[in-house]
Order: C-alpha cells, then sequence, then structure tokens
C-alpha cells in the first residue's frame, strides 16, 4: 500500500518580493545600458594633448565596459529565492478550501461510506501541504500525515470504527473545521 508521504508539488508563485527584486534588477539593467550608449555617443575632446586624450578614450571605454558588464548581471537570472507564496492569507486558504471537504465528510464517516472518503484522498493531501507549508510546521505535518495514513489505512482494511477514530482524532488535531454558513440577506458573505 501506498502511503500519502508523497506530497505534491504545488507550483512556485511569484511573490512580492520576487517581484521587486527584479524590478530592481531591470531599473539597474536600464540604466547601465543608457549610461554605457551615451559614453559612446558623447563628442570627443579636442585640443588635449594625446596622453590626455588616451586617458579620456580608455576611461570612455572602461565606463561603457562597466555598464555592460553591470547590464549582463543584472539581466542574468537569479538563484530562485521564492518562499513558495507562503504566507498567512495561503494557509488560510488551504484551510478553508480544504479543511471545509475534510469537515463535509463527517456524514460519510458516521455511515462508514468508505468510497467518499477515499475520493477526497487528495483534500487531505492538499490541506496538509497546504496548512503546514513552513519548516517550522515541520512536526504538525509529519502529525496531519500520519493521521491521513491513519485514515486510508482504515479505509483499506474496510474498518468503519477505525475510520471514525481516525478521522476524528484528525479533524480535532489540525483543528479541521467547515466555513461558516452565511445568510447573504444578513451579511456580505465571504468570498
Amino acid at each position: 500500500p501506498r502511503s500519502i508521504d508523497h506530497q505534491p508539488q504545488a507550483l512556485v508563485a511569484h511573490t512580492r518580493q520576487y517581484r521587486i527584486n527584479n524590478t530592481v534588477k531591470m531599473k539597474f539593467a536600464l540604466f547601465a545600458l543608457f549610461a554605457g550608449s551615451a559614453a559612446a555617443f558623447a563628442p570627443a575632446q579636442t585640443g588635449r594633448s594625446s596622453t590626455a586624450m588616451s586617458m579620456e578614450m580608455d576611461r570612455r571605454a572602461a565606463f561603457g565596459q562597466i555598464a555592460a558588464a553591470g547590464a549582463a548581471i543584472a539581466a542574468m537570472p537569479s538563484v530562485a529565492n521564492a518562499d513558495g507564496a507562503i504566507s498567512g492569507a495561503s494557509i488560510n486558504r488551504a484551510r478553508g478550501l480544504y479543511g471545509d471537504r475534510i469537515a463535509a465528510l463527517d456524514a460519510a464517516v458516521a455511515k462508514g461510506d468508505f468510497a467518499a472518503v477515499a475520493a477526497e484522498k487528495n483534500a487531505f493531501i492538499l490541506f496538509n501541504s497546504g496548512a503546514y507549508p513552513r519548516v517550522k510546521d515541520k512536526a504538525d505535518k509529519a502529525v496531519a500525515i500520519d493521521g491521513t495514513n491513519k485514515i486510508f489505512a482504515a479505509i483499506r482494511s474496510k474498518d468503519a470504527g477505525a475510520l471514525k477514530a481516525a478521522y476524528g482524532d484528525y479533524v480535532k488535531a489540525n483543528e479541521v473545521k467547515p466555513l461558516p454558513t452565511v445568510d447573504a440577506a444578513t451579511g456580505q458573505g465571504y468570498s
């Protein structure tokens, strides 16, 4: 039997900090490009001695090369520093979306409907990875995965009592709650 330990890898979203870093790099690259082109098209000074002219040309060439090197460095892809868009909002979203689906299985678990619980296997997997994405949540995530494994072991063995116990423990340990019922006439609701 396969374990639920293989969590799916979520697509890495661009974070605000990542966008800011890219914006700063792009502005630096454009500045270096404009500065390099301005140095290349600047009129040459006349009337200086050959030594001074040679020195001026060396500075201009050096400035152009520095600007080109700066633009090349800024344009290179940086080391990935995205944090996977881990925020309180993304954690709460995972708890709300997948926690609600798990909480909705209460009646199916009470009836011993193994197929209904097995059909929501992905909700458990996505809840585990979304509600506990940070390194500091590793212990809680391990408990959640262990609880998920116990639920699906009970399904494989067709043990309704073990399913009820494992599901109850999972819901309690992970504080799984259904989304609140909101009356559109008396409140704004949630979106």
